[in-house]
C-alpha cells in the first residue's frame, strides 16, 4: 500500500500533514506534480514530475495506483477512477470518497460547473481552514492505523 498525492494543488499543509504520517506509518508517499516540489529527504517520500498539460498528473497517478492504495486528491474524476480501481480517494479538506458517495459527487460537481459557466453563481468553494485539516489529519490517521494491511 502506497499514498499517491494529486500534489498541484494540495495546499502545503497538507503535505507537511502527509510527510510526517510517511515517516512515522513508514508508508511511500509520492506527489505527482507538473511543478517542481520540495519534499524533506526520505526514503518513504519521493515526488514524480510530469510534464505540463491537463490532467497529465491524474493519468499518471491512474497508471501507477494499485488496489488498496490511498490517492489524497480534490479532483473527482480522479478520485472516481482511482476508486474503480479498488483503491481509496480522500479530499484534503477530509471527505473520504467511496463507491457509495462518488457518483454523487460527481453529479453535484458537474452541476455546479455548469452553473458556474453560465454565471448563475460566481467563486468556488470556502477558505481551506483548520476543521478542514483536522478532519484530513484524521481520516489519514484512521486509515493508516485501521484501514492499512498488514
Amino acid at each position: 500500500m502506497q499514498i499517491w498525492v494529486d500534489a498541484d494543488a494540495c495546499p502545503h499543509v497538507i503535505k507537511e500533514i502527509l510527510f510526517r504520517a510517511a515517516e512515522r506509518a513508514q508508508v511511500l508517499t509520492t506527489l505527482v506534480a507538473n511543478a517542481p516540489l520540495r519534499t524533506p529527504p526520505s526514503p518513504f517520500i519521493r515526488s514524480v514530475r510530469v510534464a505540463k498539460g491537463f490532467d497529465v498528473a491524474d493519468y499518471r497517478i491512474v497508471k501507477e495506483v494499485q488496489p488498496g492504495d490511498l490517492v489524497v486528491t480534490a479532483d473527482i474524476p480522479l478520485a472516481a477512477e482511482v476508486i474503480a480501481r479498488g483503491a481509496h480517494a480522500l479530499d484534503p479538506r477530509g471527505e473520504l470518497y467511496s463507491e457509495d458517495n462518488i457518483r454523487e459527487r460527481l453529479a453535484m460537481r458537474n452541476l455546479m460547473q455548469d452553473l458556474r459557466s453560465t454565471g448563475a453563481i460566481l467563486g468556488g468553494p470556502a477558505p481551506f481552514d483548520q476543521s478542514d485539516r483536522q478532519l484530513f489529519a484524521n481520516h489519514l490517521d484512521h486509515f493508516l492505523t485501521r484501514d492499512r494491511p498488514a
